[in-house]
């Protein structure tokens, strides 16, 4: 098996899992924003066979094909590949149905009856209620530390049941009428019925696209096309990872010939090479959230007046072209754009320094001095904090930009300081706010508590239908929009290459979503 250079960086997803949150990006490329890739010389129509070899950064010798485990681009990727969920995002970030045909909930939504599909294990056996209900209780065993854990902590399941081997009927602790969320939740993934834990590195057994063959952690695994697959079976015969750490390594073995897909680029490798003819750049839009978090139960962001300043503050556009090389769009100080939900009718907020200054002065906060909390951990942060400063000081604001440790930062900025660099991959807007902005929320790096905009969360998610409640998260984002503490200046690229040859390749699914790194569409011209 072919060897990459050892860890040095990882990929980790910025999901439902917390603050430490990988930028991630938008849709289609330069030349081509719908469907796959030129392939040049293909006629557009699948073609079958050939071995796909798709190059990620990994996670060294510790690596796992433990779907319940996966935190790594590479992980999630390889688990997609071998295992379904029962439900996943769609490009918009809703829940669409996988391995579940549909789900029904009860009147007051705290009931949900859940159908699968017919859909086999690799091993030929049925996927049943059983299984579900065996891999969701696995997740949730409080001596593990799964990924989808905190995502499924609504359900209950001690009382929930199987109703017949295509049925499931999920009780749920509290009314949740964003229940599919759940479903779609990061590692989420289906396992049969009384698979141990040694089972997934040996010889795993999922119901997805591709069947195991190999797998050397931190250096490569080897899949075969699953031609009983109830989506249909791939047009690949033979899907391999292989891991390289470093973004030069991924590029070079592209460009060489010895990958056909490549990872996580950078805006520096898009410009480059796109459009030159040698290989597609694939632009992800939508997928990373980029802002500065303002802690607002403390000076001088306990003020409104002083976080709506910092909001007029920010030229976005500059911030995109200077911290992330023009590759994104710019933000409106609110999470999820493009999402399911997301307040897309409000007034585009622009640099007005005139305004920021007012409201400073009217806060007594003329000669303010604020540090911003940054560090290396992600692209473009310290760029951004540079920039962000040069602005800020055009309002009479003087910011320290004060470089943190990458391998605490996450952690360190959660209850520290005012003001910092932050960043978070794609999950719905629904996520975003049960996660980040409750007053009970474990990642709530705003410390955004308040019970009024609490009920309102509990009032959304006990409204059935689907128009109300929509009108529900839109008074929430408009509170936020006035007076909430993420500045989002943007959203970044995330910017995937293949070889010319690769075609079926999604361009406008978000990562985090289903149709990001889903190489069962996927097809060698």
């Amino acid at each position: 098996m072919r060897e990459y250079p050892g860890l040095r960086r990882r990929g980790f997803l910025a999901a439902a899992s917390g603050v430490g949150a990988l930028a991630l990006v938008g849709c289609g490329g330069s030349d081509n924003d719908s469907g796959s890739g030129s392939g040049g010389g293909s006629d557009g129509k699948p073609r079958r066979g050939g071995r796909l070899r798709a190059a990620f950064a990994g996670g060294g010798a510790s690596e796992t094909l433990d779907p319940h485990l996966a935190n790594l681009f590479a992980d999630v990727a390889r688990a997609k590949a071998l295992f379904d969920k029962l439900a996943d995002y769609g490009d918009d970030l809703s829940a669409e149905p996988r391995l579940a045909s549909g789900w029904e909930p009860n009147a007051g939504l705290d009931h949900w009856k859940v159908t699968l599909r017919k859909a086999e294990f690799h091993d030929g056996k049925p996927v049943t209620a059983e299984d579900v209900l065996f891999s969701f209780r696995r997740i949730a065993d409080p001596e593990k530390a799964f990924r989808a854990k905190a995502s499924l902590e609504p359900i209950d399941l001690k009382a929930s049941r199987a109703v017949d081997e295509r049925t499931v009927e999920f009780v749920l602790k509290r009314p949740t009428a964003e229940f599919p969320n759940v479903l779609a939740a990061f590692g989420a993934y289906i396992v049969p019925d009384g698979s141990s834990d040694a089972d997934f590195d040996k010889k795993p057994v999922g119901s997805g696209p591709f069947r195991f063959v190999s797998f050397a952690p931190g250096r490569s695994a080897v899949f075969r096309r699953n031609d009983a697959y109830w989506d249909g079976a791939p047009h690949l015969d033979e899907l391999e990872f292989v891991v390289a750490n470093e973004e030069s390594a991924r590029v070079n073995a592209l460009l060489g010939g010895q990958v056909e897909y490549a990872h996580e680029l950078n805006p520096t490798t898009a410009r480059a090479h796109e459009g030159k003819g040698q290989i597609e750049i694939v632009r992800l839009r939508n997928s990373a959230m980029q802002a500065f978090a303002m802690k607002t139960d403390r000076p001088p962001f306990d003020d409104k007046r002083v976080r709506e300043a910092f909001f007029l503050i920010a030229d976005r556009q500059e911030l995109i072209d200077g911290a992330l090389s023009g590759a994104g769009v710019i933000g409106n100080d609110l999470f999820g754009k493009g999402y399911e939900y997301y307040a897309d009718g409000l007034p585009q907020r622009e640099q007005d320094l005139d305004r920021a200054r007012s409201l400073l002065r009217k806060a007594g906060a003329e000669k303010l001095k604020v540090t911003l909390d940054t560090s290396a951990v992600a692209a473009g942060f310290t760029e951004a904090a540079g920039i962000f400063r040069d602005q800020a000081a055009k309002a009479g604001v003087t910011v320290e930009v004060k470089m943190g440790s990458k391998d605490s930062y996450w952690a360190d900025i959660l209850d520290s300081g005012t003001l910092c660099c932050y960043r978070s991959g794609a999950m719905p807007i629904e996520s975003h706010i049960s996660q980040r902005l409750l007053t009970d929320s474990t990642t709530n790096a705003t410390k955004w508590h308040h019970k009024d905009f609490d009920a309102l969360y509990q009032q959304a998610q006990s409204t059935k239908d689907e128009k109300d409640r929509a009108a529900v998260f839109g008074r929430m984002q408009r509170r936020l929009y006035a007076e909430g503490g993420f500045l989002v200046w943007g959203f970044a690229d995330w910017i995937i290459g293949t070889a010319r040859t690769v075609q079926g390749v999604e361009r406008n699914a978000p990562a985090n979503t289903l149709d990001w790194a889903r190489f069962d569409k996927v097809w060698l011209a």
